[in-house]
């Protein structure tokens, strides 16, 4: 393994700036000293695909883009990138550039796979493999509901990408009713202001924890009842959230808020292990909560079926292998390690 020198990755913008550009070059000209015979590149930092574009063409290596983010779209529809602006414009032809040429590209979501067709990609070219979880680190645990309370847990990033209003809305309406208990587990750019809403409304059933560590996730998903996700609904397609697949692999159904046709939707309509609701739909989620603490059994049933999901399709070495196929391995994923892959 080879890593290339950068410059400490950091929030400001021209911290981050530095780090990006600093990976990028160095990224290529490491690359550019190997014989690969595949070059598979990530989307950060952005534009990460071009420099797999130039290592493709130079050494004659086949290129895979596997998109985590759809750039610059997503940064535009979060408002770091103006709409419009030249160099907007310049960093999606970039971008698009590097998709049409590349081998293959690997998306997270169908909702993704649409917004790529959008920009132009050949179908043959997308590769749908949906993220997964570590069935060996994350195990299912039984948990009681006797107290006749609901436990709503929301664990990970909050970010930019992730809608927070509808679950304010709704903690307010709950917010007397001693049945309901919310936590926020984690980090992220929106986290500062959640907790300052929270104060402001004097909502003390909501508590707030950091980043546990990995090996106690497991315990950590158990003690919900349900699991809580969220997008934005201008992110459709752009990021993909890939909390469900953690609950899932702890037998625990979510409530995911946000555009009906996102991939976690359609998750929990396939296989029946959770439930949606639009963003801004306080009234209907309030609903919901109070239907599933008068029935916990769906919750544990809906669990089940996640879990019997997640073990079919979602487990590590199901992603990995799917990952492998679509590479060009021969040989199982663990073996193919060994083979001569680059990746930037």
């Amino acid at each position: 393994m080879v890593r290339a020198p950068v410059f400490p990755f950091g929030r400001g913008m021209v911290a981050r700036f530095l780090s990006y550009g600093s990976f990028l070059l160095a990224a290529l000209w490491e690359s550019l000293l190997q014989q690969p015979d595949l070059v598979l590149t990530m989307t950060t930092p952005p534009l990460l695909s071009l420099m797999g574009t130039l290592v493709s063409w130079r050494r004659g290596a086949r290129h895979f883009i596997w998109e985590m983010d759809v750039y610059p779209d997503v940064a535009v529809e979060l408002g770091v990138l103006r709409r419009g602006a030249w160099w907007t414009c310049v960093l999606g032809v970039v971008a698009d550039a590097a998709r049409r040429r590349a081998d293959g590209i690997i998306v997270l979501g169908s909702c993704m796979r649409e917004r790529l067709l959008g920009h132009g990609v050949p179908p043959e070219k997308i590769h749908l493999v949906e993220n997964w979880a570590d069935g060996e680190s994350i195990r299912p645990q039984r948990r009681s509901t006797a107290n006749g309370g609901l436990h709503v847990l929301y664990s990970g990033n909050l970010g930019m990408a992730h809608e927070v209003e509808t679950i304010l809305g709704v903690m307010e309406a709950l917010k007397d009713d001693g049945r309901f208990r919310f936590t926020f587990a984690g980090g992220g750019s929106r986290r500062a202001a959640m907790e300052a809403s929270c104060r402001r409304q004097d909502l003390r059933h909501v508590t707030f924890s950091p980043y546990c560590d990995r090996e106690l996730l497991s315990g950590e998903l158990a003690k919900a009842d349900l699991g809580l996700v969220t997008q934005r609904p201008e992110c459709l397609g752009f990021t993909v959230p890939s909390k469900v697949y953690g609950l899932m692999a702890a037998a625990r159904p979510f409530l995911f808020i946000g555009h009906r046709e996102a991939t976690p939707s359609q998750i929990a309509d396939r296989y029946r292990c959770g439930w949606q609701a639009e963003c801004g739909d306080v009234q209907g989620v309030v609903n919901l909560l109070i239907g599933l603490i008068e029935r916990p059994e769906l919750m544990e049933q809906a669990g089940d079926r996640g879990w019997g999901a997640f073990v079919r399709e979602y487990d590590r070495p199901v992603g990995t292998a799917r990952i492998s196929v679509i590479l060009g391995a021969s040989a199982p994923p663990e073996k193919y390690m060994t083979a001569n892959v680059s990746l930037i």
